[in-house]
């Protein structure tokens, strides 16, 4: 089990530890719902140094990222980022990520803590462009900074103009005394804020300058569980949950990330399945009748026939209702269509519902 460069702050902080994708992680400190709270009505901070990060340079780099992932890369500039992913051979995803444009033939891909390995393995067997790759993700951390009071609390720790960076733009500069911080206005949680990336011996100091900025604003630790939540309140995917190595981006509503204006892989069937229509759909719900669906939980028409799958599911704090993911048949995406979760073999009625659920 790997430990990331915080974890022994985790520990005197009180979190609850539980391992995540290899790594021994933060669930909770004081309890998801308050975690929740403050991170859609002030500042918290996660911990996810777990994630991948993969560093592609050389004249070639481009191509290589054309070719393996769904999104179109050529329309980046220096300092933007774009969500993609990186679809496999059979119909299904590898993963999804970020590609951030650093500098002219260099690029950083981030992706999920449990597919470092499998990502790598599988962009490499494209590389026959001599691209040189290089992974990062043992000599970086990541903190990421979110909330509505996110730009004010942190604007002492940097020169940088915070509150313009645009979404899904990132500078790199000084944070916290620390050079060559990324600073990146991404997130997983649909309440604004930031992504820094540092090397691991700066982390802690830099861990310790963001919560002294952010004392007045009241800024928390937040851990894993309220990260899930957030996220799922936005109806964003999460690897392994709602996309894997059998859902198309199509069927998962990522064709906005899948751009047939290029080859890539798989492209032609994905071409071939927008063209004839996906028979399933990902879609959001909210639960009707009391009971809280989870992953892998059955849903079905009012006659008890099976429609489809549960994807993710919770009790969602910032809406006081159960919400859920999950794929249905085309004919039941619909939003307000009626269908039903099996809980416990009872069938509980639920309508299907536009995302995201939260809404500021």
């Amino acid at each position: 089990m790997k430990n990331t460069a915080l974890t022994h702050i985790h520990e005197s902080l009180g979190a609850k530890m539980v391992p995540f994708a290899g790594y021994n992680m933060p669930v909770q400190y004081e309890g998801v719902n308050a975690e929740h709270e403050i991170v859609r009505t002030g500042v918290g901070v996660f911990d996810v140094s777990h994630m991948g990060e993969f560093l592609l340079t050389g004249e070639n780099a481009l191509a290589l990222i054309q070719k393996v992932t769904s999104n179109d890369a050529s329309t980046l500039e220096i300092g933007k980022a774009q969500y993609s992913c990186l679809p496999n051979k059979d119909g299904g995803i590898v993963d999804d990520l970020i590609v951030y444009k650093m500098k002219e033939n260099q690029y950083l891909l981030v992706v999920n803590a449990s597919n470092i390995e499998k990502d790598w393995n599988w962009i490499s067997s494209f590389n026959d462009l001599g691209v040189e790759m290089k992974d990062l993700s043992d000599d970086y951390s990541l903190l990421a900074i979110q909330g509505p009071k996110a730009v004010e609390a942190m604007q002492s720790l940097t020169s940088v103009n915070l509150s313009e960076i645009k979404y899904y733009h990132f500078e790199v500069g000084n944070f916290a005394e620390i050079d060559d911080v990324i600073i990146s206005a991404t997130g997983y949680t649909g309440s604004g804020g930031f992504e820094i990336y540092c090397k691991n011996e700066n982390v802690e100091h830099v861990w310790n300058q963001v919560f002294e900025a952010g004392k007045s604003f009241g800024i928390k630790p937040v851990g894993l569980a309220a990260r899930d939540t957030l996220r799922l309140e936005m109806g964003f995917c999460l690897y392994g949950n709602d996309i894997n190595d059998t859902t198309s981006p199509l069927e998962a509503g990522l064709g906005w990330i899948t751009k047939f204006t290029k080859e890539f892989t798989n492209s032609e069937n994905l071409k071939a399945q927008k063209e004839a229509g996906v028979t399933r759909k990902l879609v959001g719900f909210e639960m009707v009748e009391r009971g809280i669906p989870r992953h892998d939980y059955e849903i079905v028409d009012a006659d008890g026939n099976n429609i489809g799958i549960v994807t993710s599911g919770t009790q969602a704090p910032s809406l006081g209702k159960a919400i859920g993911m999950g794929y249905v048949k085309t004919e039941f995406s619909t939003a307000d269509s009626e269908i039903f979760i099996l809980i416990r073999d009872k069938k509980i009625a639920a309508k299907v519902a536009k995302m995201p659920f939260y809404k500021k």
